[in-house]
């Protein structure tokens, strides 16, 4: 007796469909993620220019870069930058816009303070 061979259904392209309806989530994750890098980078780069502004108002020259060192040194994400010479000390304060990556994510801008020792009179030569 021969048995002739049985024919089974196959689901041809169910994968392709599957794949399509996960895609949208695939590619939403990935975007988050990416945020979330440019997020702390943007927060780097206030620090960054906080320190720099920082160091470059705590010089013993009068017409120091001050706030031009912040904006040099996080490229064109500085939105505000204020640097203040209290009791011996220069606070710098600077604020960085966080470029959107997800169109319908945003963030404020993130702010960081340094604060560096002003050199002593008595100290210079």
């Amino acid at each position: 007796m021969s048995e002739q061979p049985r024919r089974r259904t196959r689901d041809r392209g169910q994968a392709a469909v599957e794949y399509l309806g996960f895609l949208p989530i695939l590619l939403l994750v990935g975007l988050a993620g990416l945020q979330l890098g440019v997020a702390a980078y943007a927060a780097q780069q206030a620090g960054t220019a906080a320190r720099a502004a920082a160091r470059a108002a705590s010089s013993d020259q009068e017409d120091g870069p001050g706030p031009e060192a912040a904006a040099r040194a996080a490229a064109d994400w500085v939105t505000a930058v204020d640097v203040d010479r209290l009791d011996g000390e220069a606070v710098a304060t600077v604020s960085v816009r966080i470029p959107r990556v997800v169109p319908f994510w945003s963030f404020d801008d993130v702010t960081k303070t340094a604060t560096m020792p002003t050199p002593d009179e008595e100290d210079l030569p």
